[in-house]
């Protein structure tokens, strides 16, 4: 049964680093905390000189012959490998692309609904990949596909850029937008100025209907009719609801 191995190039996490007596090797290289090198010594000789500055002996290329070890605080060590992995978190995303499709026949509407969500994606540092396919005899009037990418590309213009011309591929148009830097970028209009979304203001207009309702009640004329009182449960059609009983 094969054991899986780490890359040689992947750098090391915190969580899978040995330090000073779980170091398994006879002889490292050791690196000093300013990135002196010191030279190839023995590990005994490497934790002592660790412990004399009183820090830890740190593995930060366990698959180098010999070792290479740094001497370094293992906290400083472990906050400058979270540092780097958070930061290479954040440009991932960079890489992600979300597809937008589009047919020549879509409707202006249901364009601009594709636009809004590119221009999302765009703004949260995505490529957009726009794809328009022709379907039966639609291929015989291209010009129609190429005149709505165009159209698409024209309306995101603000957010970002195509990496080249539309482009026909088999039975459809392709291409690839890119963010545009954010200090170029216009902000997006679909969110406030502090970033969040803005609420749905359907409830609110309700309410805003149902106040001017009472209000033109409580207006109404004094001497007009009140309404007829509903009728009280029992029977739709009772011939005897009119009979005033006597006990």
């Amino acid at each position: 049964m094969s054991r899986p191995f780490s890359p040689r190039n992947s750098a090391p996490s915190s969580a899978f680093v040995k330090i000073n007596g779980k170091i398994r090797a006879r002889e490292v290289r050791v690196i000093g905390d300013q990135g002196k090198q010191l030279g190839v010594m023995s590990l005994t000789d490497a934790i002592n000189l660790a412990r004399n500055q009183g820090v830890d002996l740190v593995e930060i290329a366990p698959n180098a012959v010999p070792p290479v070890c740094r001497i370094v605080d293992f906290g400083k060590y472990r906050y400058e490998i979270a540092k780097k992995e958070k930061e290479t978190k954040k440009h991932q995303h960079a890489n992600k692309v979300k597809e937008v499709q589009l047919s020549p026949k879509i409707d202006p509407h249901d364009l601009g609904v594709k636009v809004s969500h590119a221009i999302d994606f765009l703004c949260e540092d995505m490529k957009v990949k726009v794809a328009l396919k022709f379907r039966g005899r639609e291929m015989a009037h291209k010009e129609f596909g190429f005149q709505v990418v165009n159209k698409f590309i024209q309306d995101i213009t603000p957010f970002g850029h195509p990496d080249f011309e539309p482009k026909l591929v088999g039975r459809g148009i392709h291409v690839m937008i890119t963010p545009l830097p954010r200090n170029k970028r216009a902000k997006n209009p679909r969110q406030l100025e502090d970033g969040s979304v803005p609420v749905n203001t359907s409830k609110a207009r309700v309410e805003d209907v149902a106040d001017d309702d009472d209000e033109a009640e409580d207006s109404a004329e004094p001497n007009q009719k009140p309404a007829a009182p509903k009728p009280a449960p029992g029977f739709a059609n009772n011939p005897f609801g009119g009979l005033d009983v006597k006990s």
